[in-house]
């Protein structure tokens, strides 16, 4: 028999059973410091709840950086609610971890800290065993910012505010919501994660420009065939390697060949040349398959992408952009208005990426500077981390107010 344990692996039950069992002794080994509960000034007043699995922790890791920072504030916990994600992110969450199996252990920490504020990341249903507590503020801060239905799904009249990015968020918002009042309800905080410190796993030449190429994977229907590894990522990785003026990080998705061999080949494919060609060049051709995401923005010039979360991320640093142009007649192509006015990449255009990403250096884009300030508002270094900062504190410390 066949499982999937709580890291998204497929296992035998046997040996699911075995992890578990050694889940759970390991938490009662360390039972004192997962169930901590501070007591005086130090009780907790702010909380990032995360109820998942570890296959989501890219959501929840993305906002290690920025709670950090607010937890130099004001006492900041994460709780959590499975033994395998209370075992990993003990390991490499930078906050105080509190372990809540049960609703009793929620209650314990409601009824013994000053909790005046609980952030979520996403929808998981077990977000509503903590939002039953009426004194703490809920708010929801998603992972991210797209044109997905999720971003103004009907279950976000459950929180009493949303964090979104800017005014495209909250346009987003009057437009599909009913009775739900935007401008009393939201806080505009931009990416704060722009204005994060990434520390780079890898060396690069930097007295080169950097490209970022990212593409999604194959996709699991054919209308979501947006993936360019087939398509664009041979040729422009030729070219770029050729070229030798640019370091080069190529992140594939994750899942990249899951329902495809060709493009599980492809990927294979291309890390072979970076590999080879990374052990000659000055220049860094790198296979990127790190588990922390945001590092690469910092360190890019440029990127290229697909028709993916990982363009709406690369927007918000406001440094030139490329999405691929889908080849499949099939792909659904997403009304973005975001998407539309960045410059397209075809097929074709694949050969000549670094001509084409030395333009883009070269030139301040103007349009596509007006979509930045319309998706996130002000990203000068510190402003969104600022916007966050000052309205988790305005909840925190005061009684709740207008978000806009």
């Amino acid at each position: 028999m066949k499982v999937v344990d709580s890291f998204g692996n497929a296992a035998s039950y046997a040996t699911t059973r075995l992890k578990a069992r050694a889940h759970r002794k390991y938490i009662a080994q360390h039972a004192t410091e997962l169930s901590h509960l501070p007591s005086g000034e130090d009780r907790y007043q702010a909380a990032l709840y995360f109820a998942d699995e570890m296959v989501n922790a890219y959501q929840i890791r993305q906002w290690y950086e920025p709670f950090r920072q607010l937890a130099e504030h004001v006492p900041t916990v994460v709780i959590t609610r499975l033994p395998a994600t209370a075992l990993a992110l003990r390991e490499e969450c930078p906050l105080p971890v509190y372990f809540a199996p049960a609703i009793e252990d929620v209650e314990r920490l409601v009824d013994t800290q000053d909790l005046r504020s609980v952030f979520y990341v996403n929808q998981n249903i077990r977000n509503f065993q903590m939002m039953r507590f009426n004194k703490p503020w809920h708010v929801f801060i998603c992972h991210g910012e797209s044109e997905k239905a999720y971003m103004w799904s009907n279950q976000l009249k459950a929180y009493d505010y949303v964090f979104s990015a800017g005014q495209a968020a909250s346009d987003r918002l009057t437009k599909h919501l009913r009775n739900f009042d935007v401008m009393t309800r939201t806080f505009p905080v931009g990416r704060p994660q722009i204005d994060v410190e990434y520390l780079a796993p890898y060396s690069l030449n930097e007295s080169l420009p950097t490209v970022l190429y990212a593409p999604t994977w194959e996709g699991d229907r054919p209308s979501m065939n947006y993936g360019s590894v087939r398509s664009h990522g041979m040729s422009l990785v030729d070219a770029l390697i050729k070229d030798g003026g640019f370091n080069l990080i190529f992140r594939p998705h994750p899942r990249s060949g899951i329902n495809s061999a060709e493009y599980r080949a492809a990927v294979q494919s291309i890390r072979d040349k970076l590999q080879l060609a990374d052990s000659t060049a000055s220049a860094r051709f790198l296979f990127d398959d790190t588990a922390h995401w945001g590092w690469q923005w910092a360190k890019a010039d440029v990127c290229i992408t697909d028709i993916s979360a990982v363009a709406y991320d690369f927007l918000a640093t406001g440094k030139p952009m490329f999405v691929t142009t889908p080849i499949s007649a099939d792909a659904t192509l997403i009304d973005s208005p975001a998407l539309a006015r960045v410059p397209a990449l075809a097929q074709e255009d694949a050969v000549n990426v670094p001509t084409l990403a030395r333009q883009a250096m070269a030139e301040r884009n103007l349009e596509l500077a007006e979509v930045v300030a319309y998706y996130f508002g002000d990203i000068q270094p510190g402003a969104s981390m600022g916007r966050f900062i000052d309205a988790s504190l305005q909840l925190i410390r005061g009684d709740g107010a207008s978000g806009q």
